[in-house]
């Protein structure tokens, strides 16, 4: 049985979010106050378009939010995404609600009012750069006991023999360990089952010397580490 998920606002960002939900199984229901943006959206008849400011109950009701697994605000105005989540789990009790966010700083009072999930690109954005800072500060030779740990990161593309293969599939060497994979905004603890993938940068904990090794299992033999 397909999972119903209900798009509020955002004719960009709707249009490719239902795309890939579609892609993914998914029935996609999307509300929009502006006409213009309901007929270039409706070009696509694989989701339904309704026409209506998603803040009023009426609109949300001819949308079929009773009917809903996920709601989605995606308009420009933090006051009406709130307004929209809101609605969505208090009237219509849909399951899962989500809400895009401008100010960072309401991020708590959102998760407060019942908004299961809070995106805010200022915060993600952030994050990606302490995330780089982190690195760029962790990548250097440090010492220890008579020896020497190399922490070192390394990016994957779809062309590199380590992407779409499982850690245990690759052969590294015993002093070279995957201490954790960067991937998006995240942080993976890395197991044997887990899976590289292109786009992911791994962090790896090297001794003895052995990152050349190491690299002509993950890369093929590029010397692409910063440090």
């Amino acid at each position: 049985m397909k999972r119903n998920v209900l798009l509020v606002g955002g004719r960009s960002k709707a249009k490719s979010l239902a795309q890939s939900l579609i892609q993914k199984g998914y029935q996609v229901t999307i509300v929009n106050s502006s006409y213009v943006d309901c007929e270039k959206l409706a070009e696509n008849d694989k989701f339904t378009v309704i026409h209506g400011d998603g803040t009023k109950p009426y609109v949300l009701e001819d949308a079929g939010a009773n009917h809903m697994d996920i709601a989605i605000a995606l308009t420009s105005k933090d006051e009406d995404n709130l307004v929209i989540c809101e609605l969505c789990k208090k009237k219509f009790l849909i399951p899962k609600t989500l809400s895009l966010l401008s100010d960072p700083q309401k991020t708590d009072f959102f998760y407060k009012m019942g908004v299961d999930r809070v995106i805010c690109a200022i915060s993600a954005v952030t994050s990606i750069i302490e995330q780089q800072a982190f690195m760029e500060e962790m990548a250097k030779v440090i010492p220890l006991g008579e020896g020497r740990v190399r922490i070192i990161e390394i990016p994957i593309t779809e062309k590199d023999p380590a992407a779409q293969k499982q850690i245990w599939e690759i052969d590294l060497p015993k002093e070279v360990i995957i201490g954790c994979i960067l991937r998006q905004n995240q942080t993976l603890i890395p197991r044997g089952d887990t899976r590289i993938l292109a786009g992911d940068v791994l962090v790896l904990i090297s001794g003895n010397d052995q990152e050349e090794i190491a690299l002509l299992e993950l890369k093929g033999g590029e010397s692409k580490w910063r440090g």
